[in-house]
Order: structure tokens, then sequence, then C-alpha cells
């Protein structure tokens, strides 16, 4: 795929960086090798992989200082799979990064020719609009947003395209929405079922056909440092993640094509509607 994907919601505890460590899993057990970068002061997508939070360089270094995110790569416990480190200390870069030249686009400078070295690179975002995040879809070709099944995760939806379209205005037009995929999901509840339905009326288009479940074994997986794939791979939560691999590859292939022959996306332009 040859791509950068920012896995992105301004929402806070909606399976983002679980998405971002299992789909990266999933992928690279495919034989690819693939690179996560953990932006998030928490250093959840750390810790996921059994990795230290006070591992030096980091992304933190990448963004605030000359370190390039090929230098601050390092192996993760999957096979094909590396990860640059957060930070705590990316608590401070929302204050640090604005006082710097060019500040938007650091995180795209330090990327380089890690586009090249790997076939997919997922930046984990912080829960937030801030700097970090705008510096991710700012390097990012692509965007994945993870939304809870849940009516609040509705409305930071709306507000997230918004966003989006201010991204591409200013600093990054050729930015795609890949689409949306509905986590921690529990097919028992009215709830979910019905939060699936409205997205799925109202962005026909960008919401995957694979749901994440919400899952015992998805939720333990960070403690034991390792990604569900590996910790339980036959649970439902490890064919999910299979399965939104799969389809991620599916899409990407399929706009290529689109945008190679010039001819209309109906699910990018479903996005432009729903926006």
């Amino acid at each position: 795929m040859r791509s950068v994907y920012a896995v992105a919601n301004q929402k806070g505890g909606v399976g983002k960086t679980t998405t971002a460590v299992n789909l990266a899993a999933a992928i690279a057990g495919t034989g690819s090798q693939v690179l996560l970068v953990d932006l998030d002061q928490q250093c959840n997508a750390t810790v996921g992989l059994g990795l230290d939070r006070d591992l030096s360089p980091s992304s933190y270094q990448c963004l605030v200082g000359a370190t390039s995110v090929a230098e601050a790569a390092r192996p993760a416990g999957p096979d094909n799979l590396w990860v640059v480190p957060g930070s705590r200390d990316l608590a401070g870069a929302a204050v640090e990064l604005p006082r710097l030249d060019g500040y938007e686009t650091r995180l795209r400078a330090r990327l380089g020719p890690i586009r090249e070295r790997f076939s997919l690179t997922l930046l984990d975002c912080p829960p937030s609009l801030g700097p970090v995040t705008m510096n991710a879809l700012a390097a990012a070709d692509r965007v994945l947003v993870p939304v809870q099944a849940e009516y609040l995760a509705l409305e930071g939806l709306v507000e997230f395209l918004g966003t989006l379209e201010l991204v591409r205005r200013d600093l990054n037009p050729a930015l795609v929405l890949t689409g949306v995929v509905v986590t921690m999901h529990d097919d028992r509840t009215r709830l979910a079922r019905d939060v699936e339905r409205e997205l799925r009326d109202h962005l026909p288009e960008l919401v995957f056909q694979t749901v994440i479940p919400r899952s015992v074994r998805i939720a333990e997986a960070p403690s034991f440092g390792v990604p569900v794939l590996a910790h339980a791979p036959e649970s439902g939560g490890s064919a999910a993640y299979r399965e939104l691999a799969r389809e991620l590859a599916e899409r990407e292939a399929a706009d290529r094509a689109a945008a190679f022959a010039g001819g209309p996306n109906a699910r990018l332009e479903g996005e432009v509607r729903a926006a």
C-alpha cells in the first residue's frame, strides 16, 4: 500500500489506539512491513506492544527535535511490526510546537524516506485536535476514524469531518478519509444497533462493513503487552481486525483505481455530501 494513515478521532475512549495496534499487527501478519507511530502522551500503543514509556528517541523528539522517524523506529514484538514509541513529554508538545516555524508540518518532514521503507505507516493520534494531531493529519495520505457505538460519538464524528475540511484547505489538500470503523459494538444492545444504523444511513459509502466487537480478549491484551491477534488469535476480536485489514486494502486499491481512471468515486463523493 505504501501509505501513511492517521488513526484519529477528537473524542477519547473510542478504541482508537486499540484499532491502531491491532490493525498494524493484522497487516504485519500478512508479511508486510508496518510502522506504528505513537503520538499520544499516554503511550498506550507503546505499552500495548510490550515497550516502556520512557524509551528514547521517541515521537516527541521527532516533533520537537531533529530526530527523524527512521531514527526513532524500533522493532516491536510481532514480526514485521515496528514502532516509534510515545513519550510523556508529548504533553508539553501542544505548547512547544506552536513556537516553532512551520510547526504543522514537522512530522511530514521527519517521515522522509520512511514512506518507501514500510508498506504501511499508522499514526496513532491523541484524542484531541491540538498541534500533534494536526501534524499527523498534515503528514498523512489517508485517515481512518474509529467511532464507538454510542450517540455522543456521532456528535464528535460530525465535528471531526469539519476539521478534515479545514486541514485539506490549509495543510494537506490530498488527504483522503478512507472510512469510519464502528468499534466496541455490543450487538446485544439496541443502542449499539441504532448507532450503527444511523451511521450507515448517513454515511453509507464511508462506514466499513467490518464491525469491531466489544470483547474481553481485546480489552485484556494490552495488559500482556501484545495485540489481541497474539493474545487470542482465534477470538472474534482477532477475526474482526484481520477482516478490517483486508477491507482497508480493498478500499485503498479501489480509490487508486478510480483516481487512475479519472472517474467518479462514490465513496469520496458521499463524504463530501455528508460534510
